[in-house]
């Protein structure tokens, strides 16, 4: 089985882990659930994170082919347009962004967000294939989270965004509009699905109680053996009550309106208004 080469990027800002993914054979890479630093209280961005990215890959000599959304985040915004900008590729992310564009749209009045996901330059259906490099990538729509999360299963690895957490924290959350637990459970039960050496590569982690040391990657056997929400073949109905009810009680995150504006126009912020200024809105009593 092919083995690609994965870097780690861990932006402790917003708990998010970005990855750079290359062929060994021809330097091609992609790279995955990139982060714009964001300044929420001052409404300013920066690229220290975006980057270090850049850095990393221009010192390897890699040839960027893809920049990859596993769903559009609601904790951080995508860097995705800065680094298409310095190191080319394409951005994409799963076809069912016009759901969430659609969902969103509405709730923001976002009168210039078309809802047709042409923001982004490829859409993924379920099983689509591609290639980085000589590596074969395959395409598995994961909806439960979000109706559009994507999985990435390149070679011996899989980067499944946020529908799995590591073993010791659990699962993805579901309350966002057009999450739901029960499909959530059955998009888990497909990436277990895959060969038990399967690397799986998250896109969060908080330190489980207990552990001391971020940690993102584990394998299929141990997310299928010890995944304290779902390890053990544990039932779907089961699942199912527990999932609504944690989520019921969870907090909005904290990023979530500037992160959802952003990341369903592909990165990009909104366009300038009439006097040269961006804008990000703030609906009142709405989630």
């Amino acid at each position: 089985m092919q083995q690609p080469d994965v870097k780690a990027f861990f932006h402790e800002d917003t708990n998010t882990v970005s990855y750079v993914v290359s062929d060994p054979a021809t330097k091609a890479c992609a790279v995955i659930d990139s982060v714009l630093d964001y300044d929420a209280a001052a409404g300013r961005t920066a690229t220290t994170a975006a980057d270090a990215i850049i850095n990393y890959v221009e010192e390897q000599g890699f040839t960027t082919e893809w920049i990859l959304e596993t769903h559009a985040h609601a904790d951080h915004l995508s860097a995705a347009p800065y680094l298409k900008d310095k190191l080319g590729g394409q951005i994409a992310i799963g076809a069912s962004i016009v759901d969430v564009q659609q969902v969103f749209g509405e709730l923001l009045n976002l009168n210039d967000v078309a809802y047709d996901g042409s923001q982004f330059d490829q859409l993924f259906a379920d099983g689509d294939t591609f290639a980085i490099g000589e590596l074969d990538v395959r395409v598995i729509h994961t909806p439960g989270h979000t109706p559009a999360c994507s999985t990435y299963v390149i070679g011996d690895a899989a980067f499944v965004g946020d529908t799995l957490f590591m073993p010791d924290y659990g699962t993805a959350r579901c309350d966002f509009p057009g999450g739901d637990a029960g499909t959530l459970y059955d998009s888990i039960h497909k990436i277990l699905a895959l060969p038990e050496d399967t690397r799986l590569f998250m896109c969060h982690d908080y330190k489980a109680p207990g552990r001391d040391e971020f940690a993102w990657e584990t394998t299929v056997r141990e997310e299928r053996d010890h995944n304290v929400h779902v390890g053990g073949n544990a039932p779907r109905d089961e699942f199912v009550e527990f999932r609504n009810h944690r989520d019921s009680a969870l907090p909005m995150p904290k990023l979530i309106l500037p992160s959802i504006q952003v990341n369903i126009r592909a990165g990009n912020m909104p366009d300038p208004e009439d006097n040269g200024s961006r804008y990000l809105k703030i609906p009142v009593d709405e989630i």
